[in-house]
């Protein structure tokens, strides 16, 4: 089995591990796996195996978080050396001359970057497909991983690479992770401020994917630079409130997904949290200045490629972002802020299902109109964006697993500076509730 992230680097501090016979195993895994998994678009041969010399060589070895510890990054950050495609032909290829910021945390922490993972072109759709290959689901390869970051959630529950990175606009880490059964964190607003960015209005921010929760805190602290949330304590006790309600649809729930709410429940009852059902007020304004956003955003983005180059389903959310761009106003984000925080002045923590329905099938999304794109992607993300908008703290965690063998996962969500929270009870839900790390487990 893949060592955790945690394993590997207290491996490499010690000088038990060399990090370039770590990157080298990374690298096989990549090689044998990934031409049926399709989490990478770019894997970086020589150049992680000239990172991981260099981590081996440094004095601060013994202080490195992330020592030696091989990590893949999603396809829209700056890497030296590497573009940022964003899923798409149609912007620029000229590469970067410097890390991003994302990318200096990393390496800033020990990280080999191994490659830049699969993204659907823009990122806004929940399938992580391109015309040189979809990313497909570890658990069940039929599925698509989800998106945008499904490059990255593949990557890690095919136990390619132990850890990823991550954007999250409107689930796109939660998503992806909860399909392909893997823990997933968005933190709050502001939590990992990156100068200069603002993505889809505010709504989106970088987090980290793992298969553990003590890794998906450290990643989480390297990310933030923040160290003390790697420390994961024991959770005060919580007021947690449980529901299955998609918001405003009240549309059917695949039974797994709502039991896995009930079952993580019973486990927070019997680890002394106070757990009653509980549903915040959904209003219509704020599902529909989601939308605005989900087309005004990548509108905005676009301005930097060649429009007529961007795939026909893009086009048409680009032309639709641009008329719609006025309509975004602050006002729809501040009313539904008054009813989280409303919701949040008696509850501690808000349990839901992850995904509304089953991940999409995974085939080329890409070469298909814009409306049998939108209508599947809306089904699927219900519970997500809305915490987006709020910019609160919201996580996925793995439960159980439907027929289909697609994961079973439940959404955590607290109020803002509530990330130490989330992970000291998913740390929890794991202890209670072991999940099946990797395919390989």
């Amino acid at each position: 089995m893949v060592k955790t992230a945690v394993e590997i680097a207290a491996a490499v501090r010690a000088k038990e591990l060399d990090p370039v016979e770590v990157t080298r195993e990374a690298l096989a895994r990549i090689a044998a796996a990934d031409g049926v998994v399709g989490a990478f678009r770019r894997v970086r041969v020589d150049e992680a195996l000239a990172e991981a010399a260099a981590v081996a060589e440094r004095a601060d070895l013994a202080d490195l978080p992330l020592a030696g510890v091989p990590v893949a990054v999603k396809d829209v950050a700056p890497i030296e050396g590497e573009y940022a495609s964003w899923g798409s032909r149609a912007g620029s290829s000229t590469l970067s001359t410097e890390d991003g910021e994302i990318a200096r945390r990393l390496r800033a922490a020990g990280a080999v970057i191994v490659g830049l993972t699969r993204v659907p072109e823009l990122c806004i759709w929940p399938s992580s497909d391109d015309p040189d290959g979809t990313a497909r689901n570890p658990r069940n390869p039929s599925y698509a991983a989800g998106g945008s970051s499904g490059g990255s959630a593949a990557a890690v529950a095919a136990g390619l690479v132990p850890i990823a990175h991550g954007t999250d606009g409107l689930g796109s880490i939660r998503l992806p992770s909860a399909m392909c059964g893997i823990v997933g964190l968005k933190p709050g607003k502001g939590v990992v401020r990156v100068p200069g960015e603002n993505g889809w209005f505010g709504l989106s921010t970088h987090g980290p994917m793992t298969t553990t929760v003590a890794d998906a805190a450290v990643l989480m602290s390297v990310l933030a630079e923040r160290p003390g949330l790697a420390d994961l304590a024991e959770p005060k006790r919580s007021r947690i409130a449980l529901s299955t309600q998609v918001p405003l649809t009240r549309a059917p729930l695949p039974r797994a997904f709502s039991r896995a709410v009930t079952r993580a429940g019973e486990l927070f009852r019997e680890a002394g949290h106070t757990v009653a059902p509980g549903t915040p007020r959904y209003n219509a304004g704020a599902i529909g200045g989601l939308l605005v956003r989900w087309v005004a955003g990548p509108a905005e983005q676009a301005a930097e490629f060649d429009l007529g180059a961007l795939q026909p389903r893009t086009r048409t959310h680009v032309r639709l972002g641009r008329l719609m761009a006025k309509r975004v106003r602050e006002t729809t984000r501040e009313r539904w802020l008054e009813r989280a925080e409303e919701f949040f002045a008696d509850h501690d923590v808000l349990v839901t299902p992850m995904i509304a329905t089953l991940p999409l099938k995974a085939r080329p999304w890409h070469d298909s109109r814009w409306i049998a794109n939108v209508l599947p992607s809306l089904r699927v993300a219900g519970f997500a964006g809305l915490w987006n908008l709020a910019g609160y703290p919201a996580m996925s965690v793995p439960i159980g697993a439907h027929p289909s063998g697609i994961p079973a996962c439940v959404q955590l969500v607290a109020a803002p500076g509530g990330e130490a929270l989330l992970l000291g009870l998913a740390a929890q839900l794991e202890a209670a509730n072991p999940w099946p790390r990797t395919t390989a487990s």
